[in-house]
């Protein structure tokens, strides 16, 4: 894999190093005082750029409010060490802080953690997410003597199956939850309107990322899910104007639901804001469903040529 960040600017090497720092730093502490064997035993094996970053497409459009995030995969020694909220949760926070709290980061920094096994797994059954990362992803730290195994290809056929499959899961189950967050907003249930509307994006945002490379991250987080499709198809980026305080506060209170709006009473949302949050849904729903469509009927066409 590539290891040169020569691409970058300076100060974006150096914003690297912090979240590298970071990461570990933050690991350590959770593995602290944790007596079972593969918790004394737990070990980062590599930390790997990935995305535009890597790719050197990155974003800063200060005056359109987007720009491009760090995306890392980290890989440890056990599968048990994966869990987000066992080990990594005070890591995302620092990092979050570094961003939006000291201004340390000039953009956001999101991670993915699988496992050696689990990686070499993936790449055997030809993930393209996976397959993407080795070919385009840059190698921040590499512990000596943990190689990836050798990737396998799908075949158009295999990868057609499965896209399909993920397509009927999460794509085609988003009007239920569009029409029971109407019904919802119609009755003034304001919390479980925005709840239903968090649980659509959220599976527009997964569906496409499934269907496009047949892998999404296991995260309810939309700031995170919503930039790995970007990532993934630039165009959704219109389904979210960020340039006004209403839209980013409407598009905050949308991330806040999953938790806030189940479990809060001061989460509170307006008509307006979940009528403009409904708006915009319904336009990703159409990006995702046009991206979607143009990559199952890719996959038709090479399956057909292969047989």
């Amino acid at each position: 894999m590539k290891t040169s960040l020569d691409h970058l600017p300076d100060a974006k090497r150096d914003e690297l190093k912090r979240v590298v720092e970071i990461l570990f730093a933050e690991f350590e502490d959770a593995l602290k005082g944790r007596n079972a064997p593969h918790r004394k035993a737990g070990r980062i094996l590599k930390i790997i750029l990935f995305g535009s970053y890597a790719t050197g497409k990155w974003v800063d459009d200060p005056k359109g409010g987007y720009k491009s995030d760090y995306d890392l995969l980290v890989v440890v020694n056990h599968e048990e060490l994966t869990k987000l909220e066992d080990y990594w949760g005070p890591a995302d926070d620092h990092l979050l802080r570094e961003y939006q709290v000291t201004g340390r980061l000039t953009a956001p920094a999101h991670f993915i953690v699988h496992s050696l096994t689990d990686v070499n797994d993936q790449l055997k059954h030809g993930r393209p997410f996976f397959l993407h990362i080795l070919n385009d992803g840059i190698e921040l730290y590499e512990a000596p003597d943990h190689p990836f195994e050798q990737p396998k290809v799908l075949s158009p056929a295999e990868a057609l199956a499965e896209a399909e499959q993920h397509y009927a899961q999460w794509i085609a189950s988003v009007p239920e939850f569009m029409g029971t967050a109407e019904y919802a907003a119609s009755r003034g249930w304001s919390k479980k309107a925005a709840f239903d509307l968090h649980q659509a994006t959220e599976r527009l945002y997964h569906g496409v990322a499934l269907v496009l490379t047949l892998y999404s991250p296991k995260s309810h987080k939309l700031n995170f899910l919503r930039s790995q499709a970007e990532r993934l198809v630039p165009g959704l980026i219109e389904a979210w104007p960020r340039e006004t305080r209403f839209q980013q506060r409407s598009w905050e209170m949308l991330r806040r639901a999953y938790v806030e709006a189940r479990y809060s009473k001061h989460y509170k949302i307006t008509a307006e804001e979940l009528a403009w949050l409904s708006e915009r849904i319904a336009v990703l729903a159409t990006l995702v469903r046009q991206a979607c469509d143009q990559r199952l009927e890719t996959l038709r066409s090479a399956a057909g040529q292969a047989d």
